[in-house]
Parts: C-alpha cells; structure tokens; sequence
C-alpha cells in the first residue's frame, strides 16, 4: 500500500485507539508528514528497532513493538520446537538450570505445565515457575517503560514468561540478569544516545550478547511476515501477572551484579587505600547510570564523588544537553564546571543507557582537564589490567583481547607488547560478545578485553555487552593505581605515547535524513566502492576491503582473498605508514561515518596528520 493507504487505514481501523488517531488526524494535509511516517515499515535491523517516537509504521509506539515482540515470540516458539525441546502433541518442553533450581516446562496453546525442584535459591528464583523466559530491561526515555510493558503482555499472550525489571536499568545489567535467569532472550528499551525524540528496542539472545546471524535474519523473517497489525497477540498487564506470566526481577540480581564486578578488582589493597584521596565529578545525563555507577564507587571505597545534580534524575528530555553522548564535548559542559569547582581529579560521563563512559582528567602539568576518546580510555583500561596481571602471573598464555575494525591500532602494539592475541570484529559490540561465547565453546581463548572506539568496553564475561558501570570500576581502580604512583590518567596516557605510538583516531559524519538522504548516502557507498582511490591524503592504498562482497584485495599485487567477517555494508583502506580510514552507514542513525586513524612520530606529527587525513576522507562523500 502507499503511505497514504497506509495513513487512512490507522484512522480508520478500529484496532488502533483514538490517541494514536487523534495524533495522526493533526497531520491531514501535511503529505510529507504523512509520508514520511507511512512509506515503509520501521525497520526491524540487525539489532532490533530504532526510530522517532509517534504514530506510524515508520515510528516507534505500542504498536510496532508488539508487532516486533510478536515476531520475537514465534521465533522463540519455532527454535524450542526445532531444537530437540519438543514435547508431543506440539508442546515445548524446557528445561532451565539456574543456581540450585531445575525445571522441566511444557508449552503449548494450552499454557505451561510445569515442575519444579527447588533445592535453594534467591526469591526470584525460588517465584519462576513459566518457560520460556526473556528478561526485559528499560532505560529513561519517552515511552520506555510503556513498550517494555506491551513486549511483556505481548510475550505472556504468547506463553512466554516476562521477567521485567521494576525500575530503568543500565543495558548491560539486562545481559547480566538474563544470564543469571536463564532466559532464552532479552529486550532492552533504549535508544542509547539518540536525540530524545527517538527510543528503541534491542533484541538479546541467551548468552547475553546482542543477536548475530545467522540468528538475527531469522527473527527478522519472523517479524517481516507479520502484516495485520490486528494478528499481534497481547493480553492485560494484570491478567498476565495472575497467571504468572509477567513478573518483576528482584533486588537480588542487582547484588548479585554488583559482587561480580567487584571480583574484577585486581588491586584492592591499593584501591581502598587511594579512593578516599581521589576527587570523581559524575554526571550520569539524565540516564540509568545514577544509581549503580553511584553505588558500585562508594563499595569501593571512593567518597569524594561529587554528581552533576542538574543531570542526576532520569528525564527522557535531556533538558541540559542537546545530544546525550559523552562523545560530545558539549555534553560535559556542567561537568567539567563542577569539576573546576571541586578540583576534581577525574570527570566521568554516562550515556542514557550506561553503556558508555566518556572522561575527561586533570593535567597536573597545566592545570586543564584533557578529554579522552573512547580509543584512549579503552588503551588506558586494557594496558592497565594487562600489565597488572602480568605481575601478579595471571596473565595466561591464551589470554585475548577483541577489538572492531574501526577502532584504533594501538591496541596492536600492546596486545603484542604482552603476548595477547588480539582479535577484530565488524563494528558493534555485539560481535565482541559473540566471540566470548566462541571462545567458551571452542576452548580457544580466555577473553581478558573487550573494546570500540565509540566510548564503549566490558572488562569479565558477567555480561556479553559494553558496560559503562564495569568501565568507571575499572577506569578509577587505574586512576588510584596511578595515584598511589604520583601519575595522573593524562600522564599515564602520555606514557602510552612514548611506548606504543603516537596513535591517533578521528571520526566524521555526514548526517542524511528521510528517504532522499538514504538514497544519498547508498549512493556515497556505491561510489566509493566501484572507483577505488590509489592515494588518500597523498598516502597510498596498500590494501582495500570490502565487507559487503568478502574481498580483500591486496593493492600492491592484485591478490584477492576473502575477509571471513559477517558481510556488511563497510569498505576499508589501508594505507602506507600506519595510517587507515573506513567508510559505513550508521546501522542507528542517518549517518554516513568516515574513521580516520593515523601514527605520528610525535604528538604534533601525529595531529598534523591526522587533520589532513580528515580533510582528504570528507572528499570521499563529495
């Protein structure tokens, strides 16, 4: 149907209620309104949903996330019934192990029949009595918690039971407690650091990392083949709670969270003895990070946490930032002005959904407070954990680090520095998650890292996403390590330099909205892909990658052999002396993503080029 087919059906189809037709009436006569909010489906990707908030197919609301659900939840039902768990008469039977319970479940249109075996266990556990299960997590944005509950009454129409947690909740912690609960999947409501216009939903499979394919294609077809919007099934919150379909996660899994963390510590000694002398100012912008960033500095001992009160309570507006990523500069403004007040020694920023963590530290030498890249605090973090455990001979001789393609080379160097193999994946911490779950079932590797240039890392195997809640326990341990050492970060960071290289990384974007800017930006791609350039920023191709058709060819001799990643809409240069650039569509936003990285001989050197690579790449979109 056209968009406006699409629009005067919702007005008209009794099945979508008068709010959304009261909205979508407000818009008569604005046919580009109309169409932009019509002429497609919201896109289910690789990773779930992600769009503006309204009435539409192409929006966010109710309806849309219970049509996704719907497909989650027949996807869920077929895997159970092909994976050797049926029962008879089409019945699913499961069977969950969780600390000191087993349950056998029967499912099928009837309901569950279940059996349990109680031998001990916390009082979440010892109340799950349904499965299949799914954990369901929500940040602090628009609507959040209104679409995790339509995915849970969604989920418990189709049998499955909804574990939900009573109040918003860091990402990360969802992967943890979906573990610790023995679901089969996971839904987090979040749209991470989008403008707050937008909100999403991001699908988790039963290792606690993001889908993958071939998964993620498979619940893709199940949700594509969804087209009656009046075929979703849902069911009344209460209704869903009496029969046991929808239940709240308990404080314990928050503790249980919080003691797993705390096992990462690879100095306690030296943590307690320096965290009542370091200076924190904490802004969690207006996001989940509040209260267990909060809480996991003061079980550590750090008392002088001073937190941006403007920012501290959850607020989907985000009245205090125009964008709330701690990539941005602007989105430190009110911390950075604490920090001056206070003379704090570290300043630290989450995003909404507390999986990113951006900071910024004190230069003794001048007084200013230097920000850090994702690629900085990620070398920082990992060369500190290695090198400690180096010392403590902990370091095993399988040990590895994952990385994404995008992400700077410097972890090259200190990977080989400490004898770590060093792995990369496609862009998307989901990948770095899938590989802790190969290693586990190849017996390969220990993972000991994981990092992306975008603000993001997860130090342990608790979880299998980024954790910005894990990355302030980590970064700060490091900081009263090199307290206790008369270091700040900034000199730490200068230390990094002078061992491994002066590395340098850069990240452009070229924003192209609505359907003309998506055309635009396939047709960049398309571009670059088909004319190859010899020279970029005066340095030459030595080897160009394309994701999207398995090929790396080889510049200089012409050989051509295949990627072995995930196909994916990338391409990848590598170029003489050091020096990269990489070339993607957002898989989030409308974006078009330009990385640069380069290696200087200095700090200036370094910045000289890494300012004309920049400037040499931005034509690549011309």
């Amino acid at each position: 149907m056209s968009a406006r087919e699409n629009y005067e059906e919702w007005l008209e189809s009794p099945y979508f209620d008068e709010k959304t037709k009261i909205e979508l009436k407000e818009i008569e006569g604005d046919e580009a309104q109309i169409e932009d909010r019509f002429y497609k489906d919201l896109e289910f990707g690789t990773g779930g949903l992600r769009g503006v908030i309204g009435a539409g197919t192409n929006r966010m609301n109710i309806y849309t996330v219970r049509k996704a659900t719907q497909g989650l939840a027949n996807y869920i039902i077929k895997e159970l019934g092909s994976s050797g768990r049926g029962g008879k008469d089409g019945c699913v039977t499961v069977e969950i192990r969780q600390q000191g319970i087993l349950r056998s479940e029967s499912h099928s249109q009837g309901g569950i029949r279940s059996e349990s075996h109680p031998q001990s266990g916390t009082e979440t556990e010892k109340k799950d009595a349904g499965a299949p299960a799914v954990a369901i997590a929500y940040d602090s944005r628009h609507m959040s918690k209104e679409f995790a509950d339509e995915a849970a009454c969604c989920l418990a129409a189709n049998g499955i039971l909804a574990w939900v947690f009573p109040s918003l909740r860091p990402t990360p912690m969802l992967s943890f407690a979906l573990r610790e609960l023995g679901c089969i999947a996971g839904i987090v409501v979040t749209a991470s650091h989008n403008p707050p216009e937008y909100n999403g939903y991001k699908v988790y499979w039963e290792d606690g990392a993001q889908i993958t394919a071939p998964r993620d294609q498979e619940i893709i077809r199940e949700v594509n083949a969804i087209t009656d919007y009046a075929l979703v099934k849902t069911m009344e919150k209460a209704e869903a709670e009496k029969q046991g379909l929808y239940r709240l996660i308990g404080a314990e899994i928050d503790d249980r969270y919080m003691a797993e963390l705390k096992k990462l510590v690879l100095e306690p000694d030296i943590v307690r003895a320096e965290a009542k002398k370091l200076k924190i100012v904490y802004t969690p912008l207006h996001g989940t990070g509040n209260l267990p960033v909060r809480r996991i500095l003061k079980e550590l001992g750090f008392t002088q946490v001073y937190v941006v009160k403007e920012q501290e309570l959850p607020d989907g507006d985000f009245p205090t930032v125009s964008y709330p990523n701690p990539e941005d500069a602007k989105a430190f403004a009110l911390a950075l002005k604490l920090a001056k007040e206070v003379d704090a020694d570290v300043v630290l920023a989450t995003d909404p959904d507390a999986d990113r963590l951006g900071i910024y530290a004190k230069d003794a030498a001048t007084g200013e407070y230097m920000s850090f890249t994702g690629n900085m605090s990620g070398m920082l973090i990992m060369e500190y954990r290695l090198s400690r455990r180096k010392a403590q001979g902990r370091l095993p001789e399988n040990g590895a680090m994952v990385t994404t393609i995008v992400s700077g080379k410097m972890s090259k160097a200190v990977a080989e520095a400490y004898g770590v193999k060093r792995i990369e994946t496609l862009t998307g911490f989901k990948y770095i998650g899938e590989q802790i779950k190969f290693f586990e079932q190849e017996h390969t590797f220990e993972y000991l890292f994981g990092y992306e240039e975008s603000y993001g890392c997860l130090v342990g195997t608790y979880a299998r996403d980024k954790d910005a809640v894990s990355a302030v326990m980590a970064l700060c341990e490091a900081a009263a390590w090199y307290h206790y050492h008369g270091l700040t970060l900034c000199d730490q960071m200068r230390n990094l330099y002078r061992t491994y290289g002066y590395y340098r990384e850069g990240l452009c974007t070229v924003t192209l909205k609505g359907q003309d800017g998506a055309r635009k930006i396939k047709a960049i791609m398309e571009n670059v892909r088909a004319s190859v350039p010899e020279k970029i920023g005066g340095a030459k191709v030595t080897q160009f990658r394309d994701y999207r058709e398995n090929l790396v060819l080889n510049c200089e001799t012409g050989v051509r052999t295949a990627s072995g990643l995930p196909k994916s809409d990338v391409l990848y240069f590598e170029l003489e002396g050091g020096a990269w650039c990489c070339v993607r569509p957002s898989g989030t936003e409308p974006k078009i993503k330009f990385y640069i990285g380069v290696v200087g001989n200095d700090e200036g050197d370094a910045a000289e080029k890494l300012a004309n690579m920049t400037a040499a790449v931005q034509k690549l979109a011309e």
